[in-house]
């Protein structure tokens, strides 16, 4: 019954062609959204808008159908955005709306991500400025093919800097080589370590314009001077300018601070060391000359060298090479290195005056011995007598550098080595009249009295060898230490002992104690006549 109605419904008011409803030629029924008590719309219409290709999302599910369609005819409204919504970006951004808004919003939350994806990532103070705060700015569009320099935007801000002025400056257009984009603030961080003066010490806080005179940035620094000429010309101690100084202040100064100054004296030809450290420099480069080239004390201690008189340098011949007595600490005391001669000093020469071996001032001369020095000793000894006894120059046999007395002369270096007795006689006692050329082979030339005198055996009648260690030691001449039973034929000892009186009576060969008899007055009436008892009788 419904049908019927709305069917006559819209016969009446389109007449019979059906294909002239005012909402265009849709293929929807009109009991869809209308009721047959009021053409008006249904409170609940079964209308799916998916059917039509634009599913309803977000705030459009909300909205009042008049909203989108104003107008009756509603196949004439299209699914693009513009289609009811004003494209502030002019299309410059395209048609696709949904690549920043959605349906529930028109805001954008996220524009800074969305921004970060493009050619001019946001950062800083750009991160948090106002879309037309830059997209005003452009001339022809306003978002799409937006300059990204720096210049574009801030070319007043460029132009009305005085501090230091840009203009002027020919600074470059290219704010990033000066100002951050990272920070919320303008202020400048150009990183002058980029340039061919990177800034140290001091520099780094003077600002710009002490170097920067009248704003004239485009200079090349080669050197300090070109920054410290009045400092350098106005230095007095010493003067630079008089003492010829080079340009070149990092020498002597820093970054730090102009003053004080410090020069590296080791970087010369003469490092400073001891008490030259302390010493002015005005004391050794005299009239401000520092041009000189030292190569010896001399050049500066001149006057020391002149006036010392113990011992007198200018009489003395010295070398000029200072070093060889003195140190860089003090002039005095000075301290020579004997040891560097030929002659080293050792015992009383150490503590022993200059001047007594130097005498007259003479440090020219070179000892071979200890003569030259000690000639007065050698020939004031009588104990004996060095020169009567015609002793060598060479001291060093008898004496030490500890003290000319007592001496003391090593006898086992002859041939003839002292032992026993002999350690405590007196050298004169063998070396009579003084006589130490002498050359003892045997104990006979010191001992012929001892050996004239003997009886018992008689050595000079009986012929006994000059050499009398066979019986005599050094030790002592008596008694003498021939063991005749140990050595040879017992008669101290068994039936021979107290028998003989005589070592002829047995030895009657005389010179000649390897030949004795026992026929001789003792055994006269021996069973074998013309036997010798010893070649049997061994024992007895």
């Amino acid at each position: 019954m419904i049908k019927k109605v709305l069917l006559l419904l819209t016969i009446c008011f389109y007449g019979t062609n059906a294909q002239k409803s005012p909402h265009g030629n849709i293929k929807i029924s009109c009991e869809v959204c209308h009721t047959t008590d009021s053409w008006k719309m249904r409170i609940k219409s079964t209308f799916n808008h998916d059917s039509t290709g634009f599913t309803l999302t977000g705030q459009h599910k909300i909205l009042k159908c008049k909203s989108c369609h104003p107008k009756l005819v509603f196949t004439k409204k299209t699914s693009e955005c513009t289609s009811c919504h004003t494209d502030v970006h002019r299309s410059e951004l395209g048609q696709n709306c949904l690549r920043c808004h959605n349906m529930n919003s028109w805001i954008i939350s996220d524009i800074k991500e969305r921004h970060q994806q493009s050619r001019f990532p946001l950062f800083g103070k750009h991160a948090i400025a106002n879309c037309e705060s830059c997209h005003e700015r452009a001339s022809t569009h306003k978002y799409a093919g937006t300059p990204i320099t720096c210049i574009s935007c801030h070319r007043q801000e460029y132009l009305a800097s005085i501090n230091p002025n840009h203009v002027q400056a020919k600074f470059s257009t290219d704010c990033i080589q000066c100002h951050q984009v990272t920070t919320l603030t303008w202020g400048t961080s150009f990183d002058h370590n980029l340039t061919a003066f990177p800034l140290t010490g001091a520099h780094q806080v003077i600002g710009c314009q002490p170097c920067h005179i009248n704003n004239i940035f485009q200079i090349k620094y080669s050197g300090c001077y070109q920054c410290h000429q009045t400092n350098f010309q106005n230095a007095n101690n010493p003067s630079h300018v008089t003492g010829n100084f080079s340009n070149d202040c990092t020498l002597c100064h820093s970054t730090s601070a102009w003053s004080p100054a410090t020069f590296n004296h080791s970087a010369t030809k003469f490092p400073l060391t001891g008490s030259h450290i302390a010493v002015q420099c005005n004391s050794c480069h005299v009239s401000g000359n520092y041009q000189l080239a030292y190569t010896d004390c001399y050049q500066c201690h001149q006057t020391n060298f002149q006036n010392v008189t113990d011992p007198n340098h200018a009489n003395g011949n010295f070398s000029h090479d200072c070093m060889q007595c003195h140190t860089t600490t003090s002039w005095s005391p000075s301290t020579f290195n004997h040891s560097t001669t030929r002659f080293a000093l050792t015992g009383a020469h150490t503590s022993t005056k200059c001047q007594q071996c130097h005498i007259g001032g003479n440090y020219q001369l070179v000892y071979t011995d200890c003569y030259q020095c000690h000639q007065t000793n050698f020939q004031n000894s009588t104990n004996p007598s060095h020169v009567a006894g015609n002793f060598s120059h060479d001291c060093k046999l008898c004496h030490s550098t500890s003290a000319w007395s007592p001496a003391t002369f090593d006898h086992n270096t002859t041939h003839f080595a002292l032992t026993g007795a002999h350690t405590s006689t007196k050298c004169q006692q063998c070396h009579v009249s003084g006589n130490y050329q002498l050359q003892y082979t045997d104990c006979y030339q010191c001992h012929t009295t001892q050996y004239q005198q003997v009886t018992n055996p008689n050595h000079v009648t009986q012929q006994f060898a000059h050499d009398c260690t066979p019986c005599h030691s050094t030790s002592v001449w008596k008694p003498n230490t021939m063991n005749h039973d140990t050595k040879y034929f017992k008669i101290y000892s068994g039936k021979h002992k107290g028998r003989w009186t005589q070592c002829s009576q047995c030895h009657t060969t005389i010179g000649n104690l390897a030949a004795f008899s026992c026929t001789t007055g003792c055994h006269q009436s021996a069973h074998h006549q013309g036997e010798n008892c010893y070649s049997c009788h061994r024992n007895i």
